[in-house]
């Protein structure tokens, strides 16, 4: 199938986690079959939950600071769309 963007590329599919994906690789537009944002939706609020009942599992954990001046290191979650969009 060509891009309707480009309309002269033809379009790449790839599969991530099960989930296939179109792709232009001139414009990076992506198309998704019907029913595979449904997927991506569901695992990814799956993976929330997941998350979500393993902080209630473990101990609190204690804020600790750097500096005086009340600097956090923060850690960021990883997402399906950083999986599927890397």
């Amino acid at each position: 199938m060509n891009c309707p963007v480009c309309s002269n590329v033809q379009l790449v599919m790839t599969e991530r986690k099960g989930i296939e994906i179109d792709y232009c690789p001139q414009c990076r537009g992506v198309w998704l079959d019907r029913g595979e944002l449904d997927k991506i939706i569901d695992r990814s609020a799956n993976e929330l939950r997941e998350e979500e009942n393993r902080r209630y599992d473990r101990p609190a954990e204690k804020h600790r600071y750097k500096d005086d001046d009340d600097k956090h290191s923060y850690k960021r979650r990883k997402s399906i769309w950083s999986e599927i969009f890397d």
